[in-house]
């Protein structure tokens, strides 16, 4: 039994161990394959720009892993077709119903991308093109394969000529139409070509033979082959539509046990039962059971001793009875109160979140639904849906709260972290305050939220959008959307398409999304308006990211709409995931949320300092150099000479330049310092920096910039961006710094 999977990247383990795989199979099959061809297809899944085609990686695998076929697509959405580039198995047969799964499938993601056909090339089957008589027999085989589903050479062209003298055995362009009706029009197969030879074949096919290939298409439509294999009517040219791959769902089967039947207690049982009911019907979900995960999973994200309080606490209350914190004494880590009533609410951060027999096994029940959902995307799933309760996004490392025990979000996030970048993105209508306050000083977690603004809305105390950004080498890691208390599904998505950009700088390797559904209309702990086509909008905008995803599910309780809305966001979320994956955008483009200042501060030392250090590029005594700098600006104000131009990211210190007035100058100027976080390295913020620092120097009648640096190798890129900044190189100090290393002095008029 075989299933066939889209590999969406290279980053994932198993993913890595699959291309591996797929290398091995064309090394094997096609022993004449160009060796760089063959190594680029992982990168070419994460980067479309620079052969300007989206790669899309079908692989057909046994339900242990062994790749038994794969087919890799190339996708021109602007001409609107797709090339079938590789498609090969394991044996080089089609024995076994394999190579016609894998082709079916392939028609199947060409007609959802809505392509106008699908192309590729097949090595000619006649004699004279092609004499060799074991080639020619699989070329014939080849070609009696394809037109069973109508399928045919385009005839009558010049695709076939010998791009240099002595070339043989040409290939044909054949053309899969998809469709019974489906005529190529001369114009649209002018565009495919050119896109093909010039994109597909840069650096092989020169401009004079492409223009004439592309001309040599003259017909209107297209003349294809006549049938050579299979009798017309014999054809299938119809695409039989697969399914796409499923969601993985995943459901905490023990969160019934969970149930506080006090009056209010809006976090009850029904809320998964009524999603589910929703889901079932769809078709867009395949189940997956639950399997346990070691408790150093959860104690990597909370607290042990809390997480032992919560275990204890929970095993020693009567059944159907609820504990609710009532005393909040100021926290004393060194003394934890005995009296089981009051360290509730050291634990605590509200009176409405019982402690009760079942609110602990249902919560690791569902840390464990979380985490199985977590291992679905580390296998190669595209999305999965931990459908749980108690809800977690409340809890943080030492406390609960808010119906939430153990933060299912940040276990994910943990977990995911160990094989990249995370994200998480909270879309309920509270503020996310655990993952926020658990991740606050990390830089390798992301936590971006859009919550009622806590002037009104729970938790009250966090959620600020400036006051909050993160701490330490978390500094600008925290991102905070607060909105006002009546939102509509526009003002909503203005607010996530900032928090999507702001992901998308981040570059992530996974997206873990907190799914709140109480920002719909009618919920009774909510005050916002989304209906079922916001939610839609929303899941398609999120799942155009392009990254694997874990939904984690949230809040939520207006019982009527609850199913109805979270279909429709995972509708969107499906669609969008499925069309846009690898096509994120260039890491070269210009940053967003990038502010300067020009006032220094006394944490400004200590970040200047750590800045520098981290670029790995200075020795130890110009790190020193470059806080002194800073110290001696503190210290002295202007008279000190030193000026500082800050770039921060949302907060965050991502670079910095600090100039002064030459004494004995009219108005000559020096750069005395550049520094540009390697995250940020290579994506045109230092241009902009020295374009900020030179507007403040001709500010104060500045008419000319110096710039120094080492004739050493390692500086070579230093001098280069300099003189693609427009710094012409005025002199060289020979061995001014060290025997063999001379001082390259550099200047820029400010006209």
């Amino acid at each position: 039994m075989i299933r066939i999977r889209r590999i969406y990247d290279d980053v994932l383990p198993v993913n890595k161990q699959t291309l591996g795989q797929i290398q091995q199979i064309i090394k094997t099959r096609f022993p004449a394959a160009d060796k760089n061809e063959i190594a680029q297809i992982g990168p070419k899944l994460r980067n479309p720009f620079k052969q300007r085609f989206r790669s899309l990686l079908l692989v057909a695998e046994s339900l242990q892993g062994k790749v038994v076929g794969f087919a890799l697509l190339l996708h021109e959405p602007e001409i609107g077709f797709v090339f079938l580039d590789w498609i090969a198995t394991l044996s080089g047969k089609a024995g076994g119903g394999i190579g016609g799964a894998l082709y079916d499938r392939v028609r199947s993601e060409a007609v959802a991308l809505n392509a106008k056909g699908l192309f590729f090339e097949c090595l000619p089957d006649e004699r004279i093109a092609c004499p060799d008589e074991a080639l020619l027999k699989e070329n014939r085989s080849r070609l009696r394969f394809y037109e069973r589903y109508g399928a045919r050479p385009i005839v009558n062209t010049q695709y076939e000529a010998p791009v240099k003298p002595g070339d043989t055995c040409m290939p044909h362009l054949v053309y899969d139409a998809l469709k019974e009706k489906n005529p190529l029009r001369k114009s649209v197969a002018r565009k495919v070509v050119r896109a093909i030879l010039e994109r597909k074949y840069a650096g092989i096919c020169p401009p004079e033979y492409v223009e004439m290939v592309v001309e040599s298409f003259a017909d209107d439509p297209v003349r294809l082959r006549d049938f050579r294999y299979v009798k017309p009517e014999a054809s299938r040219p119809v695409v039989e539509v697969t399914s796409r791959e499923q969601i993985v769902l995943v459901i905490n089967e023990h969160h019934q046990i969970h149930h506080v039947h006090e009056r209010g207690y809006v976090e009850s049982p029904v809320r998964v039962s009524v999603i589910k009911k929703e889901l079932d019907s769809s078709g867009l979900f395949a189940q997956t059971p639950v399997h346990s995960f070691p408790d150093r999973a959860i104690n990597a994200v909370h607290d042990p001793v809390f997480t032992r309080y919560l275990r204890k606490a929970c095993q020693s209350m009567p059944e159907g009875k609820s504990l609710y914190p009532y005393i909040f004494p100021i926290r004393n880590k060194a003394r934890l109160p005995k009296e089981q009533s009051v360290l509730a609410g050291y634990y605590c951060i509200d009176t409405f979140t019982p402690i009760s027999k079942n609110a602990w096994p249902a919560a690791r029940s569902g840390a464990d639904a979380a985490l199985t959902a977590a291992h679905a995307v580390l296998k190669g799933h595209r999305i999965a849906y931990a459908l749980v309760r108690p809800p977690g996004h409340h809890a943080e490392k030492r406390a609960f709260g808010g119906f939430c025990y153990l933060n299912n979000n940040a276990i994910v996030a943990q977990a995911l972290s160990a094989y990249g970048k995370v994200a998480i993105l909270d879309i309920d209508y509270h503020h996310g305050n655990g993952q926020q306050e658990i991740f606050y000083k990390r830089s390798d977690v992301l936590t971006v939220s859009i919550h009622g603004h806590p002037s009104f809305a729970y938790p009250y105390f966090s959620g600020f959008a400036q006051e909050e950004q993160g701490e330490g080498d978390g500094e600008g890691f925290n991102f905070n959307l607060p909105l006002p208390e009546k939102v509509d599904g526009k003002t909503y998505r203005e607010a996530l398409d900032k928090a999507l950009a702001r992901i998308e700088i981040f570059a992530p390797q996974f997206l873990v999304v907190a799914l709140g559904l109480d920002t719909a209309k009618g919920d009774p702990s909510g005050t916002w308006l989304l209906t079922a086509k916001d939610f839609e909008e929303n899941g398609r905008r999120i799942g155009a990211l392009g990254l694997p995803l874990v939904v984690v599910q949230e809040g939520g309780y207006n019982i009527r709409t609850l199913g109805t809305n979270a279909l429709a966001f995972f509708r969107g979320l499906s669609e969008s995931t499925a069309r846009v994956a690898g096509t994120k955008r260039d890491k070269g483009e210009r940053i967003h949320g990038v502010s300067f200042r020009y006032e220094v501060a006394p944490e400004d030392s200590g970040k200047v300092h750590r800045l520098v250090r981290i670029t790995g590029f200075f020795s130890d005594e110009e790190v020193d150099v470059a806080k002194e700098l800073v110290d001696e600006r503190l210290a002295k104000g202007d008279a000190s000479g030193y000026h500082f131009v800050m770039a921060e990211h949302y907060g965050r210190l991502v670079g910095y330049s600090c100039y002064g007035r030459i004494p004995g100058t009219a108005s000559s100027h020096d750069l005395y310092w550049i520094a540009i976080h390697p995250e940020f390295q290579g994506r045109g913020l230092g241009r902009r920096l020295l374009l900020e620092t030179e507007k403040k120097i001709k500010q104060t009648g500045g008419t000319r910039v110096y710039a120094d640096t080492s004739q050493r190798t390692q500086y070579a890129s230093t001098r280069a961006f300099y003189e693609g900044c427009g710094y012409r190189l005025e002199t060289v100090l020979e061995d001014f710094y060290d025997k063999g290393d001379g001082k390259a002095i550099y200047s820029k008029p400010l006209l």
